[in-house]
């Protein structure tokens, strides 16, 4: 038997369809101004770029070199400065993002990527989860090698580990990536090691080295003077990154290569993981999704630009970006690194 409807609540149901339908609608509109109101949330801002090392080092030229292209790719154009916050191998720049930094996508940082490692070796020491962060990108692959001032007169690794008295490098703190190739460079391969703190960056360890109070050091190849390779300043010895950048001398031995053992070899892997994403980018997780948006996309086109790019060519910098999305998961990765591996990589350590 069929059902009987009155007028009544026909009326009735049509006015509910009425407000549902512009419920909908106001959705909708709320849905399609959003991205209209974050392209025009740039423009008369301010976006600091927080370095957390100290100026003159390769992390500072990165964050420079960045700051003289984004805002072209950035909505609104905003005026881009670079703040140096150098403290704790960087983490204070990193905590900054989620102490006193504003949250709404105008503050970014550029960290030392040992720290990714440190986390999971020394957690009591490194208290960041680098996975609770919005990853913006990274510029590209840190190139490490370990070198030796001219003045000491060795020039291969053989040489070094023969040196009777080894030799004397600078530290600017636990945990960075000069201090993880050194205990490389020492622990697994033999070479006698005397380490020495209270250097703010890599700008003040040059300045040692040239000065003789430094033997030489484990760095980024694209921060070494371009005076000192002309001059035949240096002699490199042992890199820890898979590529060989064309002005690094051929016979420069990779260290997963030539690793004693295969847990050594797995060891160096993890350890040097992060050079994957050897100058990041990182944002607050409290920023607003489509500013995220918004600054990967400068981030990623600045990438591709070829003024970009023959700046960076100008300073010896490597472009082999990732994207946010390409970094965080290159960190999911190292995260997921198998315990023993962990513990053997913390004995290297020391801790």
């Amino acid at each position: 038997m069929g059902r009987n409807y009155s007028w009544g609540h026909f009326i009735s149901s049509t006015r509910v369809l009425a407000i549902c339908a512009l419920a909908s609608a106001l959705v909708l509109s709320a849905g399609w101004s959003d991205p209209a109101k974050a392209q025009d949330f740039y423009k008369g801002k301010t976006l600091n770029i927080v370095v957390g090392n100290s100026p003159g080092g390769g992390f500072d030229a990165n964050g420079r070199l960045l700051s003289r292209h984004i805002a072209r790719f950035i909505p609104g154009k905003p005026e881009v400065i670079v703040t140096n916050m150098p403290g704790a191998s960087s983490q204070t720049a990193v905590q900054y993002l989620d102490t006193t930094a504003p949250k709404d996508g105008t503050a970014i940082t550029i960290f030392n990527f040992g720290l990714i490692g440190e986390s999971l070796l020394i957690p009591s020491r490194v208290k960041l989860d680098f996975r609770k962060y919005n990853w913006i990108g990274s510029i590209g692959m840190d190139i490490a090698v370990c070198y030796m001032w001219h003045a000491k007169g060795a020039k291969t690794l053989a040489d070094v580990k023969a040196l009777p008295n080894g030799v004397v490098m600078g530290l600017t703190a636990v945990g960075t990536s000069n201090d993880v190739n050194q205990r490389i460079m020492s622990k697994i391969f033999g070479v006698k090691l005397k380490q020495v703190s209270g250097y703010p960056g890599s700008a003040e360890l040059r300045l040692a080295t040239e000065r003789g109070e430094l033997d030489g050091d484990c760095g980024a190849w694209g921060a070494v003077p371009v005076e000192w390779l002309q001059g035949n300043k240096i002699y490199p010895f042992l890199r820890t990154a898979p590529i060989l950048p064309p002005d690094l001398p051929k016979e420069v031995p990779y260290a997963v290569d030539i690793a004693p053992t295969q847990m050594d070899a797995d060891v160096i892997r993890f350890l040097i993981a992060s050079v994957e994403v050897g100058r990041p980018f990182v944002a607050s997780l409290s920023v607003p999704p489509e500013r995220i948006r918004i600054l990967r996309d400068a981030f990623n086109a600045a990438m591709k630009d070829p003024l970009f790019i023959a700046d960076a060519e100008k300073l010896r910098l490597p472009v082999m970006p990732r994207s946010g999305e390409e970094a965080l998961k290159v960190v999911e990765t190292i995260y997921a690194t198998k315990p023993d591996v962990i513990e053997a990589a913390r004995k290297l350590a020391g801790d």
